[in-house]
């Protein structure tokens, strides 16, 4: 018989022909099993321009790669609500950023952990006159020609938003795995025969 979702002998028991691994499993304690979860990294950025299509950049007083307006996803907050927070924080800005265009899983590497990346559409900005920086961690900002990204960015992150400029352009959502572009292809079963579908 079946109770709570569980199957049980006639007398509460678990059957007899239930295997030893399953049938004497003690339950988990909920905010342990919450911390036994994977967790990864997220981030949020978001891909602004000015009116001729030039990036938005800032430079980090900490690191001498650039990066785009972005940071952390924290604790229950969403990616949007990140985006959004990170662009107040860094640029002064109020912004509700518009679709996402990219999302990109990155697998570990020596000097950091797996992670999932994130690009919303910044819209466009007429200048950088209305833009605040916080002074122990952006040193300046400046929009760069598309052209120019490789020479100041970590090369994930130009992927990325090269990426993101295409999606832009053609009004699709890209998926990147570890910096390469998944096709959207329908879902393919490779253990079943035509016949069997």
């Amino acid at each position: 018989m079946r109770q709570g979702g569980a199957m049980t002998g006639d007398h509460g028991e678990p059957p007899a022909d239930l295997p030893q691994t399953f049938a004497k499993v003690p339950p988990m304690d909920p905010v342990a099993w919450r911390e036994s979860l994977p967790g990864k990294r997220m981030g949020a950025g978001a891909l602004i321009r000015d009116p001729a299509g030039r990036v938005l950049v800032v430079e980090p007083t900490y690191k001498e790669s650039w990066e785009v307006p972005g940071g952390i996803v924290e604790a229950d907050e969403s990616p949007r609500q990140a985006c959004a927070r990170e662009i107040h924080e860094e640029l002064g800005l109020a912004l509700a950023p518009g679709r996402l265009l990219v999302w990109e899983w990155q697998g570990p590497e020596p000097d950091r952990s797996e992670s999932v990346m994130l690009i919303f559409d910044g819209g466009v900005l007429s200048g950088i006159d209305d833009i605040t920086l916080p002074a122990d961690e952006l040193a300046s900002a400046r929009f760069v020609p598309q052209v120019d990204l490789a020479d100041l960015l970590a090369e994930r992150l130009v992927r990325r938003l090269h990426a993101a400029l295409r999606a832009l352009a053609t009004g699709a959502l890209i998926e990147l795995e570890h910096g390469h572009e998944v096709p959207p292809t329908p879902p393919l079963w490779p253990h079943l025969t035509p016949s069997s579908r």
